[in-house]
């Protein structure tokens, strides 16, 4: 009989996973697999999980939002032998779920992970010792998804985040950063930067470009320049927002691995979780690391 570690975050997404559980779990026995169920009951409790029985598992399954995702992915980088992965969202903006188009509907979701096909994705790395799924951001409205408490994201969902950032204009501040990547340099004060491997960024398409590969090794960078002006801010804010053309002030390329460095520590965001305060950072690629169960379509 198949294996199958089932991790799941009870409070995510208005606690939803509450009316879905038994029908997942009739789907999961129904395709042949032994399951091991845990409820996650703290941060970090599904990294621990999943490296203490992952090893002997074939498929792990996570439930919950994007935060739960990276838990789940940190926790099988530190297995020799990799199972392959599923995923059921149930968070309040769940951007890498929207990329993979994995169903909203989780009864949905959950029949895809038994009746679909293996599809390897990169993962990133972030100082050799934390790992993303689909973005390291840091600077103006990073701090958005960490800070806002899950009863509000339960209560209002997207919006939450977007009354979160609309507070948090007031408070950018310049970044002096040196960036290096392949055999170029740069050197700015950042309002906002991030390192992606994603179509969707808190539920904006038009963040990003839209012909993102998740397997090709290559991460898609974005940094945008402090305002010097009220007209820079409007200008900044209607190309992160309205999803303008980019600009001067906006910077975009793609690399697999980039340095970061700055004299004071700055924070960063790891797939929508506190990353940690850091003045070096390193960020690399590794392609097709993970083989996540998608969809037949």
């Amino acid at each position: 009989m198949k294996s199958m570690l089932f991790v799941f975050n009870p409070r995510s997404g208005k606690e939803q996973i509450r009316g879905y559980l038994l029908e997942i779990l009739d789907i999961f026995t129904k395709a042949g697999y032994d399951i091991h169920v845990h409820v996650t009951q703290r941060p970090l409790d599904a990294t621990e999980v999943v490296r203490k029985l992952g090893e002997h598992m074939d498929l792990i399954v996570c439930s919950g939002g994007d935060g739960t995702l990276n838990e789940a992915i940190t926790g099988m980088m530190g297995l020799k032998k990799l199972p392959l992965l599923g995923y059921i969202p149930a968070g309040s903006t769940n951007d890498f779920a929207s990329s993979l188009r994995i169903p909203k509907k989780m009864e949905k979701a959950a029949s895809d992970i038994v009746e679909g096909r293996a599809c390897a994705i990169d993962v990133g790395t972030f100082c050799s010792e934390r790992y993303f799924m689909y973005i390291a951001a840091f600077g103006a409205f990073t701090g958005v998804s960490y800070l806002t408490p899950q009863d509000r994201k339960n209560l209002l969902g997207h919006q939450a985040y977007m009354l979160e950032a609309v507070k948090s204009l007031s408070d950018i501040k310049p970044i002096p950063m040196r960036v290096e990547w392949e055999d170029k340099v740069l050197e700015e004060e950042f309002a906002f930067g991030m390192v992606t491997n994603t179509l969707s960024v808190g539920g904006f398409r038009g963040l990003v470009n839209q012909s993102v590969a998740l397997n090709d090794g290559l991460f898609e960078v974005l940094l945008i320049r402090m305002p010097r002006t009220p007209g820079d801010l409007s200008n900044i804010i209607s190309y992160m927002f309205l999803k303008e053309e980019p600009n001067e002030y906006v910077y975009k390329f793609k690399t697999s691995s980039l340095r970061i460095t700055s004299e004071k520590e700055v924070d960063w965001v790891l797939d929508g979780e506190y990353g940690g305060a850091r003045t070096e950072v390193e960020i690399a690629n590794l392609r097709e690391k993970v083989k996540i169960m998608l969809g037949s379509e």
